[in-house]
């Protein structure tokens, strides 16, 4: 498994019908990203056992406090528990602002060191990337600037072949054909082939993840062929003019926008507080797109290699 995203709240606006305010939890091989932090985030985490001190970047999508509330609270409770190495902090123009008065006012000095990155409204670009994996900003339509994000895994190595593996094969020799490269004798010929004792390579995964937004075919080709697609579906076409005017998409808006950008899999969530029952939503998107699942609040969406 390479991939999983576990759903920790799911609900837009407010609390309601066991439902909590948005947050995930995205695990790309030993990395953890959180993405989004609504009010009650770390009582979540705390709920499924997830270890705070693994969780080393947090990613926001926009200003509206169910996607950001519960920030200062978890930062603060990160200083309560020790941490000392460095978090990254990916999100809009105004949260430094905010976080930096809240702490100046509650006379707090964290106990690490945070890496604030800031995106810029209406552009799609590299925001972060490491040794393992590439973020892109995916810029939404929403009442006030918003951005999704398209996590993607870097090309992965060969992989060895155990059963055809020759035996005293140096560690640099080993890193030499993970590279793809053939293993020399000492007179520079071709002793071993790599492709006769290495097998290919993992494909490398992706995940989308859009936020609040009405409906928007730009990102189409900023999100094509992702793995899993997280897209919220505030309300159903029944209230499609609703969802036009508050700047949110229906469920067959959001399977709409995963069919033409050709996913595998969507994930609908951000649901309106008016629907206690859920189904009615996952009909209307399995309706455009069949592999359709809702964002069901604990649910551990995997990938497999």
């Amino acid at each position: 498994m390479s991939l999983s995203i576990q759903i920790l709240g799911s609900n837009s606006a407010s609390f309601a019908h066991n439902r909590h305010h948005t947050s995930q939890l995205l695990k790309i091989q030993d990395q953890q990203f959180l993405i989004d932090c609504g009010e009650g985030t770390q009582l979540l985490l705390k709920k499924y056992d997830v270890k705070f001190s693994r969780i080393d970047h947090i990613l926001i999508s926009h200003l509206h406090g169910d996607h950001y509330y519960g920030l200062i609270g978890l930062l603060s409770t990160l200083h309560l528990y020790g941490r000392q190495k460095e978090l990254t902090l990916i999100g809009p123009p105004g949260l430094a602002e905010i976080l930096t008065i809240q702490l100046k006012y509650s006379e707090t000095t964290l106990a690490y060191p945070i890496r604030f990155i800031e995106w810029t409204p209406g552009e799609h670009k590299l925001i972060y990337e490491n040794y393992k994996i590439t973020i892109h900003t995916v810029p939404l339509d929403h009442r006030i600037p918003c951005c999704g994000y398209f996590f993607k895994e870097k090309p992965k190595k060969r992989r060895i072949n155990k059963h055809m593996l020759p035996e005293k094969l140096s560690p640099l020799q080993i890193i030499a054909l993970k590279n793809g490269e053939d293993i020399l004798d000492e007179n520079g010929k071709v002793k071993y082939k790599n492709e006769d004792i290495s097998l290919p390579p993992h494909r490398a995964f992706s995940y989308a993840y859009c936020s609040d937004t009405k409906y928007n075919p730009d990102m189409v080709p900023m999100i094509r062929k992702a793995d899993i697609l997280y897209h919220e579906a505030t309300f159903g076409e029944d209230m499609k003019d609703r969802a036009l005017r508050t700047f949110h998409s229906t469920a067959f808006e959001a399977a709409d926008i995963a069919k033409q950008a050709d996913v595998n899999q969507l994930i609908i969530g951000h649901f309106s507080t008016r629907y206690k029952e859920l189904w009615p939503l996952l009909k209307e998107a399995k309706s455009k797109f069949m592999n359709t699942e809702l964002a069901i609040e604990g649910h551990i969406f995997e990938v497999h290699a």
